[in-house]
């Protein structure tokens, strides 16, 4: 048996978890001023005179203010210069500052009323009567329809090099905090292993890794689980009806959680059992092809680099070319931070450099369908002096998780 997979129980590994959050805490308000200053600057650079960042992540990086995206319009403004303010329903006013940590005034609309004049109102109110305004690129198709039609002098374009600009480079708080989130989910995965035994099905399993989260100290438990047995493995989001754990099967799981709304987000791929020379051969290539790509993540290179090198490795043993299957049939990685899926991507058509503060998930999956799949998914960040793990690759597939190491 595979070392570390198997042996106990679900009340056992519960049992032994414990909350790894001490030590802590949400963004201050600090360093939401210095993020709202940097979009300043990135809207001078850029020549915006105001974006609108929409409720979700982007309102939570600028503000602190937890809120999600609905058929209302609920967001802020944040002009090249001067003081940000909210637009949001008028009956909602009290619950969203109660949720901000960065003040401003709110312009609110009542539900006979459009929020689409009001926000253009509201620009003008702010001394921006004309020029470009950005709109937050996750943003419905419905509020970017709304304002140009009910205030065409301006000329509207993507936030998204202001927006993605500030979130692609992380702070020494956003770093720790990943780190954190990510090691809280390492030790989950390890848990899970010891759990494993044949007939368990793939709900157990999830339900497993939801309270385990909960217990290292992620209040909502699992953000997302992928649990895959046997030749569903090969399938990178799984399957309609999954198959429940035999002797010698391959085993994925891809699971993360959220700590202040940062997300961890780690694969492992082992064996149940006894692993074949197929099952070793495919390992291997899949392990090398995620060394591969974190060697080639240099200071300026660019993120399809890091995504050719992968996959120069798993072409060179015979698979793909390519996107084709048996291979790699997406990209390495993407970037991650309050968005589990994140700019930049490590694919081959972005040449976004690599810069100090970027981080990344690595993942290069090696499916062969009809037989099974393998994915080793860990992530780092860029310093000036190249890549650092957040947390180390599987160790061997005898000993995924390095207890003998």
């Amino acid at each position: 048996m595979t070392l570390g997979v198997g042996g106990s129980t679900a009340e056992q590994e519960l049992a032994k978890l414990t909350d790894m959050t001490e030590g802590t805490g949400p963004i201050s308000y600090d360093e939401y001023s210095r993020r709202i200053e940097k979009a300043q600057a990135l809207m001078t650079a850029e020549g915006i005179e105001a974006i609108y960042v929409n409720a979700g992540t982007n309102l939570y990086y600028f503000t602190g203010t937890r809120w999600y995206a609905s058929e209302r319009m609920v967001g802020a403004i944040i002009p090249a210069k001067g003081k940000l303010e909210y637009i949001a329903p008028a009956f909602e006013l009290d619950t969203l500052e109660g949720f901000m940590v960065v003040k401003g005034k709110v312009n609110t609309w009542h539900e006979d009323e459009s929020p689409y004049s009001l926000f253009g109102d509201a620009l003008i109110q702010m001394g921006v009567n004309s020029g470009k305004v950005g709109i937050d690129e996750s943003a419905a198709f419905f509020i970017f329809d709304g304002v140009r039609q009910a205030h065409n002098q301006f000329e509207y374009v993507n936030a998204k090099p202001v927006t993605a600009g500030c979130r692609m480079i992380k702070s020494e708080v956003e770093l720790s905090l990943l780190q954190r989130a990510k090691d809280m989910t390492l030790e989950v995965h390890k848990a899970v292993a010891r759990i494993l035994h044949e007939g368990i099905s793939v709900g157990e399993v999830e339900a497993f890794i939801h309270e385990a989260h909960k217990r290292v100290g992620a209040p909502a438990g699992s953000y997302f689980c992928i649990v895959l047995f046997g030749e569903d493995s090969a399938y990178p989001h799984g399957v309609k009806s999954p198959k429940v754990l035999e002797l010698n099967d391959t085993v994925l799981i891809d699971t993360g959680c959220q700590l202040q709304g940062y997300n961890s987000d780690i694969t492992r791929t082992f064996v149940f059992g006894t692993p074949s020379a197929r099952q070793r051969e495919l390992w291997q290539y899949e392990q090398d092809a995620q060394l591969a790509a974190f060697d080639a993540a240099k200071i300026g290179s660019t993120c399809a680099s890091v995504d050719r090198a992968a996959r120069d490795v798993l072409e060179a043993a015979g698979f793909g070319p390519g996107y084709n299957l048996p291979g790699l049939p997406h990209r390495t990685g993407h970037g991650i931070g309050l968005d589990i899926h994140e700019w930049p991507y490590l694919v081959l058509n972005d040449q976004t450099p690599l810069a100090a503060g970027m981080c990344f998930s690595n993942e290069p999956m090696l499916c062969v369908p009809g037989e099974f799949g393998v994915r080793h998914e860990d992530h780092f960040y860029m310093t000036e002096t190249g890549p650092v793990w957040f947390t180390q690759p599987a160790h061997s597939i005898d000993d995924p998780f390095g207890y003998e190491a």
